[in-house]
């Protein structure tokens, strides 16, 4: 692509935008955006969701670390989102590179490209991102003058299938590790000394793992033989974590959207971490420990969200909000100091076993609009093998509440190819969904509604689960299909995920380097946006396996042992690796482990190596 001015590409985008699908994807300038002077700052960042704008506007690490940024007068950041198949077409035929929203500039004109990495189907719209700017997608193809490609987010935890592409990723939490990078980025503008010396200097800020320094060897059947790190980099890169949440940089003016977005409304950020030790769950080992904010901290930034941004809803976000120990007394002063106003409460996350209906109805006052539920397993035998924590008294419990209060929308989340499941297991779904209708009908609820969703188990890294194999997809096929056949009736709904997207995922969640020629295939033969099914080219992928003489068998369907060296070996989410070995042992042995909120620690490790403590603020 020629060389552009930034006029120039605003100067064409503005002809042919009305053409395409939801224009204002692309043009920027919504209120609280923030446009600095290129010319007054030391660092050009673009933040780059490799998904729509809808949905990259709705995670909230977007919103932190684009007001976090700029916060600091010596750099700038913008913001761009994976351009639609329609606006891509556009750009490609007149041959416009990918631009950043607030100042149109072209992305090579940046010093740093951070991409987040939430999904491991967006990897090719990374690589996708990056051919459309015009950048080398090899790391060793590209020159002094291309920018920094850099990435985090929960996939990095697992960041090996995108070694080759990524310059260095950031592990764990970015509110203080980022700022230090981009002082380093300024310090080899002013200074430059050679990509390998700068690479050195940024492997010594905590958390950041720089894929050149680490070095994999395999044995003949295709396993790793062994990760060596160089001298001078830690063996193993421990992730970066913020101590203390009532002090962590927090945006109270975010960039609100001309569009309906995902989640279209303010967002609070109540607590980070979670220690109900679900064993399946990523989410719950890398964020740990759980750290709370302090209702006076929320009460104020709720005061100035609802000041800066128009919003008349605010949710209350964390991985398991309804065990935020403030969370009723926070609820009450929001809805007292602002009801008024209009503004509503939402809790995107209730778990079974500690829904309280009162609270349901408080945030629900205007409209009961549902509930969910997520008992992910079908018996309690299989509850007590992923840890969840429920029992079924439980969930008929709160479905009985929430009937006898006025609602009659129940959704349901379970998991199928969970780790020991069996016909019982499957046949416990429907048993329970049935339960919940019947309860509904007998206490007199009209025009019932249970929606029963299952998603497949995907073997996650740093998980108790890691080691286990992802179910073969005819097996799990065959258990959807006697799911939809039985859960005929008209007061349910039966939704799944895709069998061969949930595979695909598998490889990429359990894959290691050898991955990195098949994303890059993969995107030259027209592969992107494939968490998307209507995108999604399942026989292209396996075109491209059989080409490249890889098997997806090896990584997603191999039961790995204890001694296997794993492809995130050299990745520490500050979890002790023998604790989750432990935990794997209690999953087979159906035993359940406490959460170490309330009681004994359970020794995972966290608090100890990272010098940081659980702390709660009720």
């Amino acid at each position: 692509m020629s060389k552009i001015t930034a006029a120039e590409i605003r100067r064409q985008v503005e002809r042919f935008l009305p053409k395409v699908l939801k224009p204002s994807r692309y043009i920027g300038s919504e209120w609280n955006a923030i446009k600095k002077d290129w010319d007054k700052t030391e660092v050009q960042m673009v933040f780059a969701f490799p998904d729509v704008y809808e949905v990259g506007m709705s995670h909230l690490g977007t919103r932190i670390l684009y007001h976090l940024v700029n916060s600091f007068p010596e750099f700038l950041c913008e913001r761009v989102f994976a351009p639609w198949i329609d606006m891509e077409k556009e750009l490609r035929e007149k041959e416009i590179p990918l631009y950043a929203l607030e100042s149109f500039q072209p992305l090579k004109a940046f010093d740093v490209i951070g991409f987040t990495l939430q999904y491991e189907m967006s990897f090719t719209n990374i690589l996708n991102m990056l051919d459309l700017a015009g950048i080398p997608m090899r790391a060793e193809d590209r020159g002094p003058e291309d920018p920094w490609i850099i990435a985090g987010g929960p996939c990095a935890y697992n960041p090996e299938p995108l070694v080759g592409f990524i310059d260095f990723f950031l592990i764990g939490e970015s509110e203080e590790q980022l700022p230090e990078v981009l002082r380093l980025v300024a310090e080899q503008k002013k200074n430059p000394v050679l990509r390998q010396d700068f690479l050195k200097k940024v492997a010594q800020v905590q958390g950041v793992y720089v894929p050149d320094f680490y070095h994999v060897t395999y044995k003949p059947d295709g396993r790793i033989e062994k990760i060596e790190a160089e001298a001078g980099v830690p063996p193993v890169v421990e992730k970066a974590i913020v101590k203390d949440l009532d002090q962590a940089f927090f945006p109270t003016n975010p960039v609100v959207p001309y569009l309906e977005i995902v989640h279209d409304r303010m967002m609070l950020e109540v607590m980070r971490g979670c220690s109900r030790g679900c064993r399946f769950c990523q989410a719950g080992m890398i964020y740990r420990p759980v750290r709370e904010r302090s209702a006076e901290t929320l009460l104020k930034q709720t005061e100035e969200l609802v000041r800066s941004t128009g919003y008349d809803e605010i949710a209350l976000t964390s991985l398991s909000s309804g065990d935020y120990s403030c969370i009723q007394p926070v609820i009450h002063n929001i809805l007292e100091q602002h009801g008024a106003q209009g503004v509503g409460v939402s809790l995107p996350s209730l778990r079974v076993d500690s829904f309280d209906v009162e609270l349901a109805e408080t945030v629900q006052k205007a409209r009961k609009s549902g509930l969910t539920f997520a008992p992910e397993a079908g018996s309690q035998r299989l509850r007590n093998v992923i840890n969840k924590g429920v029992e079924e008294k439980n969930l008929l419990d709160a479905a009985e509440a929430a009937f006898q209060k006025g609602w009659s929308t129940i959704k349901l989340y379970f998991m199928v190819g969970l780790p020991t499941e069996t016909q019982e297991d499957i046949d416990g779904i429907i048993d329970l969904a049935k339960k919940v209708a019947n309860l509904g009908t007998k206490l007199g609820r009209r025009n019932i509604k249970v929606t029963i969703s299952t998603s497949i188990f995907v073997p996650k890294s740093h998980t108790p689960f890691q080691w286990e194999p992802q179910e073969s997809g005819a097996s799990v096929d065959l258990k959807q299909r006697y799911l939809r056949d039985k859960l005929r009736d008209r007061r349910l709904n039966y939704n799944y995920h895709d069998v061969k997207t949930s595979y695909l995922e598998a490889v990429f969640a359990k894959g290691d380097r050898r991955l990195a020629p098949l994303l890059e295939w993969a995107v030259q033969h027209g592969c992107r946006f494939d968490g998307w099914g209507e995108q999604f080219k399942y026989s292209v992928w396996m075109e491209g396996l059989q080409e490249l003489g890889i098997d997806p068998q090896f990584y997603a369907n191999r039961t790995m042992d204890y001694d296997d060296i794993l492809p995130w070996n050299h990745i520490g989410s500050g979890v002790n690796p023998q604790f989750l070995v432990e935990e794997h042992h209690r999953a087979l042995q159906e035993a359940k482990t406490i959460d170490c909120r309330y009681a004994d620690c359970t020794g995972c490790g966290v608090c100890p190596s990272r010098g940081v403590q659980i702390e709660l603020k009720g």
